[in-house]
């Protein structure tokens, strides 16, 4: 079988117990229960909004934010305000209806009922400078022609970087823990942050885009700050910092950061890609009658945006939580021993339920992306475990994925990392209920759907990550940043 082969069909099985081929769980139809008015309110026009707004960033923090309103009307579905508001954000409407279990939730990605048209935090999209001033499929609807071509351009490359994933990943991180073990040696302690992002960089450019960086020194050395600084500039409005406040509320809630802040690092990302990954240019051009424009806009966005972006908050997480357990790490490392041979493989990773519940339990705990959202196509009732609502045509549905991943009605014990609780049987039924991928882990992503292209690659790259770290060293310390111990496994 070939590689490329091989690695597409590993994608579509790596969920233990359930299949990811399997279709994605539908809306449940409300059933015998009480309907209710939906609780809650949006307040007076514009304080309101505000005193929501420094609710979620200032006074009590996201987390705290939905649970108080959850407790206070006692139900997971109410209305209120989500950030970013006023003064500065005229256009953005910030009334949504939460809804924060896994029963209501399952709504937002049931694409005959709700639209995700120019959504990104609610109402508010950065600047299409940002993107070449064009709206990159992460914004069309599954309604909307382009979609279906943009979507399917997106899965076609990553099927043609599965030729390549494992060969560039692995040499990213033996130079990535190369560096780190260096550091410790000579330092007692090496941060694992920035060498990540490097790693990280080096090689989703030349698996998604067939492009080497070291062939611009210029971007080598700096691209990932180049992305760092392409990604800050747009989210700033809408996360919690945790700087001195009313600073981060002048400086960072207020208003959106302008594209020309990053438009010449952007336009030098442009240039390289253009330059260098003419291969790629040909195949959308040939495959999915993309133009250049078109492609290498919507190509820094999957590279930017979703993967970097993804990759740089989800393994920061699951290296600390694997070198900050020791317990885990023993438990961990005889499953990647007695399974990974020779080399590490694929077939390997597949013989690890434990590493592949590690991950899944981190994504569950914390999720890339916290906030989902969508807008009502039509009127329909939403169900939560408790209550039915009547939902009308354009109000905007949020759901909360840290609070959501924490539904005591599916997930025993939520509150609490559980490194197996994804293995077996019930493990396997509980991914249908794993939604950081923009849908259900079980799911599919498709043209139709609005389901991370990357989904299974996500996965399976973690899992590699931890299969790679416990195959690499006997132990090995440290916490959420850096590295300040290791015992290197003998060969």
């Amino acid at each position: 079988m070939a590689m490329g082969t091989m690695m597409t069909c590993r994608m579509m099985s790596i969920s233990p117990g359930m299949p990811s081929s399997s279709p994605p769980t539908q809306s449940p139809a409300p059933a015998s229960l009480p309907l209710r008015t939906i609780p809650g309110s949006y307040g007076w026009p514009l304080l309101g909004p505000i005193s929501d707004r420094l609710d979620y960033f200032w006074f009590q923090g996201p987390d705290t934010f939905f649970k108080k309103r959850t407790d206070k009307y006692k139900s997971t579905v109410f209305r209120t305000n989500v950030p970013p508001t006023f003064p500065f954000f005229a256009g953005v409407n910030p009334n949504v209806v939460a809804v924060l279990d896994t029963k209501s939730f399952a709504y937002l990605f049931d694409m005959d009922i709700v639209e995700k048209k120019n959504i990104l935090v609610g109402e508010f999209m950065p600047s299409v400078k940002f993107t070449g001033n064009i709206r990159t499929c992460a914004y069309l609807d599954t309604s909307e022609p382009q979609h279906t071509q943009l979507k399917n351009f997106a899965m076609g490359i990553l099927k043609r970087s599965s030729k390549v994933w494992l060969s560039e990943l692995v040499a990213s991180l033996d130079t990535m823990w190369d560096t780190i073990d260096t550091d410790v040696s000579q330092k007692g302690s090496g941060s694992y942050l920035i060498p990540l992002q490097q790693a990280l960089f080096k090689f989703l450019v030349k698996s998604l885009a067939g492009a080497d960086p070291s062939n611009s020194p210029e971007i080598a050395e700096s691209g990932y700050a180049m992305l760092d600084k392409w990604l800050a500039l747009q989210l700033l409005p809408t996360i919690k910092i945790g700087i001195l406040q009313p600073l981060e509320e002048i400086f960072l809630h207020s208003f959106s950061y302008p594209f020309f802040l990053v438009s010449g690092d952007y336009n030098k990302l442009y240039q390289f890609i253009r330059n260098e990954a003419k291969e790629l240019l040909r195949y959308a051009e040939t495959e999915f009658g993309l133009n250049q424009e078109d492609t290498i806009h919507n190509l820094l966005f999957i590279l930017g945006f979703n993967a970097f972006g993804g990759f740089s908050i989800f393994l920061p997480g699951l290296i600390s939580r694997i070198v900050s357990d020791t317990a885990l790490q023993e438990k961990l490392r005889d499953e990647v021993r007695q399974n990974a041979g020779p080399n590490l493989s694929f077939e390997s990773v597949m013989k690890m339920p434990l590493v592949q519940s590690v991950v899944y339990e981190t994504l569950r705990l914390s999720p890339p992306v916290p906030l989902q959202f969508a807008r009502a196509r039509k009127d329909f009732q939403l169900s939560s475990h408790d209550s039915v609502f009547d939902i009308k045509k354009g109000e905007l549905l949020c759901g909360y994925q840290p609070l959501v991943m924490r539904d005591p009605e599916v997930f025993d014990d939520p509150e609490s990392f559980r490194a197996d609780r994804f293995m077996g049987e019930e493990g396997g039924e509980l991914l249908k209920y794993l939604y950081w991928s923009n849908g259900p882990q079980t799911g599919s992503p498709s043209a139709s759907n609005k389901q991370c292209a990357a989904k299974d690659y996500v996965t399976l790259t973690g899992s590699m990550m931890v299969a790679y770290l416990l195959k690499r060293y006997d132990s090995i310390t440290g916490d959420s940043a850096s590295i300040t111990a290791v015992e290197k496994a003998v060969k």
